[in-house]
C-alpha cells in the first residue's frame, strides 16, 4: 500500500489518537493548501505522472446530445478499455484492488474489471467549495467522534485527521441539496432470477427547505422519504427519517407507513444492522449509500492514501439502451457494462468496538479523493472472514455537479446472491434535482398522504 506521506505526515492515525469529547480543526496554514495544491474538497491535484491526471475542475462540458431530462449521456461513449483484468491476470494488478474485489475475481470466471482511461470528472458547485474551505477550520467532531460542532452545510473535513472525519465527509457530502429519484432495486437468486422493487426516494437537506430557518431543527443533517412503488404486494409502503447530526445524543428518528394496516409507526429498527427496505435479507440499514448512519459501534483508523482500479464514470450502467435483464445476472451484474479507472482513495478500517453488536466485524472503506464516495467496502464476519464485498459505481450528474452513484452493489461471497441498487434504465423521471419541499412534507402525517392504499 502507497502511503501519503504528505497528507498523512504522522503515518498512521486513529480516532484513539484523541483525547476528550472534541477534536479540533485544521489550522489556517494547513488550511491555504485548499485551492492550492489541494483542490477545495481537498484531493491532490497533481496526478501521479503516469495514469492519474492532474485535476484540471472537473468535467465542466455537458454532452450536446444530454436534453436535461436526467436520462445521462456517457461522454466518453467512444472509448475502448485500455485493458481487462480477470482470472489470469489478477495477481498481476492485486496491490491495486481491495481483497474484496480480488475475491470477487477467482470466485467467478465471468466476474472482469475493463480498465479504462481516468477521468477526474467530480466537480461540486462553487457556494459548496466555498464552504468547505470555511469548514476545514471551524468544524470539529464531538461526542467521540460521533457528532459535529460548527456545521452548517458542505463537506466538513477537506483535510481530514483521522477515520472519523473521513466517514463524515461521506456522510454530508452534497448530493444537490433536494432531490426526487425513481430507481429499482434487486436480489438476484444464486440462479439470477430476479424481480425489481421500485422506491421513490426524496432526500433533502435542512439547509434546502423552501421554509428553512437556521434555529429549526438544528441536530438535523437531512430528511429522507422513501415510498415503495412496485410491486403491488408492497407499493404504498413509506419509510421516513430525520437523520441527526448527533445521534449520540439524539438517534435518528425514524417512522414507516404500513399500507395494509394504514397505521404509521416508529422505525428504531432503521438502522445499524436492522434489514434493509425489500432486500430480502442481502443488505443492513447502514449498507445504503453504501454507508450511512451513527458511526459509534465501530473503532476507526484512517490507514492512509492508495491508488485503486475503482467503478468510475459509469454511465453505460444508466443507458436507455439497456433492459434490466441484460444488466442483472447470476452472481453479479453484467460486467461488461462497467467500467474501472485508477484513482487515488484514502482507505479506512472500521473494528467493531468490544461489547458492541453488529453483523459486521470489520469493514475496509475506499473512498475517492475527489467525491469523498464511498466507492468499495470489504465486509467481514465475527470470524475473521471475508464476507460481503460492495462496489458503488461512481458517475458524474454534469448538470447538477453532482457526483453520486450510477448504481450500487452488495456481493455475498458465501451465498452468491447480490443486492443491486439505484436501476434507472427502465423509469421514467429517474431523477429530479431541485425539488421544492417544505418542512411539512417530512412529518409523521404526512406518511399517510403518501400512502397509495
Amino acid at each position: 500500500m502507497k502511503l501519503n506521506k504528505k497528507l498523512i505526515a504522522t503515518g498512521v492515525l486513529t480516532a484513539s489518537l484523541f483525547a476528550g469529547n472534541t477534536f479540533a480543526a485544521v489550522s489556517a496554514e494547513e488550511a491555504a493548501k485548499l485551492g492550492d495544491s489541494l483542490t477545495r474538497i481537498g484531493a491532490e491535484k497533481a496526478g501521479n505522472g503516469d495514469e492519474i491526471p492532474a485535476w484540471d475542475g472537473g468535467l465542466t462540458d455537458i454532452p450536446s446530445d444530454y436534453k436535461g431530462d436526467g436520462i445521462y449521456v456517457d461522454p466518453f461513449a467512444d472509448e475502448e478499455p485500455l485493458f481487462t483484468i480477470d482470472q489470469s491476470n489478477v495477481d498481476q494488478y492485486a496491490e491495486n484492488l481491495s481483497p474484496g474485489q480480488v475475491a470477487m475475481i477467482k470466485k467467478y470466471s465471468t466476474y472482469k474489471m475493463p480498465v479504462y482511461k481516468t477521468h477526474r470528472t467530480a466537480k461540486y458547485p462553487d457556494d459548496i467549495l466555498e464552504e468547505t474551505v470555511e469548514n476545514a477550520t471551524k468544524v470539529g467532531l464531538i461526542s467521540g467522534g460521533n457528532g459535529l460542532e460548527n456545521y452548517q452545510n458542505a463537506t466538513p473535513f477537506p483535510i481530514p485527521q483521522n477515520g472519523l472525519e473521513v466517514i463524515w465527509n461521506h456522510i454530508t457530502r452534497y448530493r444537490g441539496g433536494s432531490v426526487v429519484r425513481n430507481v429499482g432495486q434487486v436480489t438476484p437468486t444464486a440462479d439470477g432470477a430476479f424481480s425489481v422493487v421500485k422506491f421513490q426516494d426524496e432526500l433533502t437537506w435542512r439547509t434546502a427547505l423552501t421554509d428553512y430557518e437556521p434555529d429549526q431543527d438544528p441536530n438535523v443533517l437531512f430528511y429522507f422519504k422513501q415510498a415503495i412503488t412496485a410491486p403491488s404486494r408492497l407499493a404504498g409502503n413509506v419509510l421516513l427519517v430525520h437523520e441527526t447530526i448527533d445521534q449520540v445524543k439524539e438517534g435518528r428518528r425514524a417512522w414507516v407507513y404500513n399500507a395494509g394496516q394504514r397505521r404509521v409507526r416508529r422505525a428504531p429498527q432503521v438502522a445499524y444492522d436492522g434489514p434493509g427496505t425489500a432486500s430480502d435479507g442481502m443488505r443492513t440499514t447502514d449498507n445504503f449509500d453504501m454507508f450511512n448512519g451513527a458511526p459509534d459501534r465501530y473503532e476507526w483508523e484512517l490507514v492512509g492514501k492508495k491508488e485503486m482500479y475503482i467503478p468510475y464514470n459509469s454511465y453505460e450502467l444508466v443507458s436507455r439502451d439497456l433492459s434490466y435483464d441484460e444488466i442483472v445476472q447470476a452472481g453479479h451484474i453484467n460486467q461488461d457494462y462497467t467500467r474501472y479507472e485508477l484513482h487515488r482513495v484514502w482507505h479506512v478500517q472500521a473494528k467493531l468496538k468490544s461489547g458492541a453488536r453488529h453483523i459486521y466485524a470489520q469493514r475496509d472503506f475506499y473512498f475517492d479523493e475527489d467525491s469523498w464516495q464511498a466507492s468499495i467496502i470489504d465486509h467481514y464476519d465475527g470470524r475473521g472472514d471475508l464476507w460481503r464485498v460492495a462496489e458503488a459505481h461512481n458517475m458524474h450528474f454534469y448538470d447538477q455537479e453532482v457526483p453520486w452513484y450510477a448504481i450500487e452493489t452488495l456481493y455475498d461471497l458465501l451465498s452468491g446472491r447480490y443486492l443491486a441498487l439505484g436501476l434507472t434504465n427502465e423509469e421514467t423521471n429517474p431523477y429530479e434535482f431541485g425539488a421544492k419541499r417544505h418542512s411539512r412534507d417530512y412529518t409523521p402525517a404526512a406518511l399517510r398522504r403518501a400512502g397509495t392504499r
